[in-house]
């Protein structure tokens, strides 16, 4: 009977891990596109990024994201291919001119971004030159392109993993958007 048990054991323990597992990927209230952010609430981190060099623009500090108005922090890099495809959808933001878009130079050649800036058009008041990496470490970034919203007093209130679509445009960023009088 104990060896009957013994062999009967790794199967009952299986049918419990496959059983959590199945729960879990069948659960309605999950959303497998979703990842929580730790930074979402939170101050943003202290920085003060040089200006790329090339562009004719200033670099990006702590205090331009707590001087009042809502901004886009779009953290991007001319080797990234979703970067190119979130791009046409940065653009059209920045002409409706309803919040403020900056950028971070994530990794990236100077001369590269500014490459790619100019084939596709600048979105951008103000972009940093982030060449370690250290600012994204320091925003919870995990691969580009990421965007986040901040609000007037520098508190991050939104965070997108991945490039911005129009659907994530309309469901997620407008009503935060519209939430903080942009």
């Amino acid at each position: 009977m104990s060896a009957r048990l013994f062999y009967l054991l790794p199967v009952m323990l299986f049918a419990v891990v496959a059983g959590y597992f199945a729960w879990g990927l069948t659960d309605p209230d999950r959303d497998p596109n979703k990842v929580p952010s730790a930074m979402v609430g939170q101050p943003i981190p202290e920085m003060d990024l040089p200006p790329v060099e090339g562009l004719d623009l200033p670099g990006l500090s702590s205090a331009d994201l707590k001087d009042g108005r809502a901004t886009l922090v779009n953290f991007f890099a001319s080797w990234c291919v979703p970067c190119r495809a979130e791009h046409p959808l940065l653009m059209a933001l920045a002409e409706e001119g309803e919040l403020r878009l900056v950028g971070v130079n994530y990794s990236d050649a100077p001369a590269a971004a500014v490459a790619f800036l100019d084939e596709l058009g600048n979105p951008y008041e103000l972009v940093g030159f982030d060449p370690r990496a250290r600012t994204g470490i320091d925003f919870g970034v995990s691969g580009v392109p990421e965007t986040f919203v901040v609000d007037a007093e520098g508190m991050i209130r939104y965070q997108e993993i991945g490039p911005l679509t129009d659907k994530i445009l309309e469901e997620r960023l407008r009503p935060i958007i519209e939430e903080l009088g942009g």
